[in-house]
């Protein structure tokens, strides 16, 4: 073997090395600089609702954290034929408009169901034009959609699964179920502080406010029913939903001048995760929102840093995220 030849394979084995060296220090100084400020990664929050979230699974986990699909997506939609008819659809069907009608319940459902998959829409219903009866959740193709009177119509009959945001109740059959959601965990302070026990009790019976923005996760896979609110996964509000039929996402109301926006987000398959966007997910999840502006500061390639950022402003970018009318 000639001295050149030893020479360049001495220097490929040299770069090897060097580059192992550095992927190990780099993975030691990411997880040394996390380790280090991992006690002021999550800010405090003022919401009702994170004490109330439940762990997701990495499924629901990646899927809430990924790229949304584009506004105009048909699974964004409202049904122009499935309507009441004293809503009024946008041009684009994204958004829906309850006529000022006295005495009659109104609904409309998605223009598109899904049979299978784990699948995530964005609703928008002001706080202010809700009502009583103002129920989002999902329907078979013959949930009724008008009815005289001021009454629950998703939920109302066993072809629909309703959660009333007035009053917090879950509705199906035309029977509550119930408040979701329905453990109410009191805080690490109400925990250590007796005194608090017994208005925590009355506390935990007052319907929480829900806010304009509401997630809906259906996993048609495992049958089941949750929301999201405040970015916290509420838990599962209903189990046992029918398998290989299509469901759709519905609303009913009784408010005039009450407009709803639905806009589909995300889905997911069987499939399990991928192990690139666990980890970038776990990597964001050790950061934390507030602190995700900071992903520069990581010993990284900027490539990786981008692929950080990227869900990062996904998220932002649902979260300010407006229907044309």
């Amino acid at each position: 073997m000639s001295g050149n030849s030893l020479r360049l394979m001495t220097t490929e084995k040299d770069s090897a090395e060097h580059l192992f060296f550095s992927d190990d220090i780099m993975g030691v100084s990411l997880s040394v600089w996390l380790y280090s400020r991992a006690d002021k990664t999550h800010s405090s929050s003022s919401s009702a609702f994170h004490p109330l979230a439940v762990p997701t699974s990495s499924r629901l986990a990646v899927t809430l954290n990924s790229s949304p699909v584009g506004p105009g997506d048909s699974r964004s939609k409202w049904s122009s034929v499935h309507c009441s008819p004293h809503f009024l659809l946008s041009a684009c069907k994204q958004e829906v408009t309850r006529s000022p009608v006295e005495m009659s319940s109104d609904g409309v459902r998605a223009e598109l169901g899904v049979k299978n998959g784990l699948h995530v829409w964005e609703v928008l219903w002001s706080p202010n034009h809700r009502g009583t009866h103002a129920v989002i959740g999902i329907s078979r193709q013959s949930c009724p959609l008008q009815a005289s009177g001021y009454n629950v119509l998703i939920g109302g009959d066993t072809q629909s699964w309703g959660w009333e945001l007035k009053t917090n109740q879950l509705w199906h059959a035309g029977q509550s179920l119930g408040l979701y959601p329905g453990k109410r965990r009191r805080c690490h302070s109400e925990a250590v502080t007796q005194s608090l026990t017994s208005s925590h009790a009355k506390v935990a019976q007052t319907p929480l406010p829900i806010p304009e923005r509401i997630l809906l996760v259906l996993d048609t896979d495992a049958g089941t029913l949750g929301f999201v609110v405040d970015g916290s996964f509420l838990g599962v509000a209903f189990k046992d939903l029918p398998r290989g039929v299509e469901l759709f996402p519905a609303v009913s109301s009784v408010r005039g001048g009450a407009s709803i926006q639905l806009r589909y987000l995300n889905g997911a398959t069987r499939d399990p995760p991928a192990l690139k966007a666990l980890c970038g997910l776990s990597v964001r999840q050790c950061l934390g929102q507030q602190r995700l502006n900071q992903t520069d500061k990581l010993p990284l390639a900027p490539r990786l840093k981008d692929y950080l950022l990227s869900s990062h402003k996904c998220t932002l970018t649902v979260n300010t995220y407006k229907h044309k009318q």
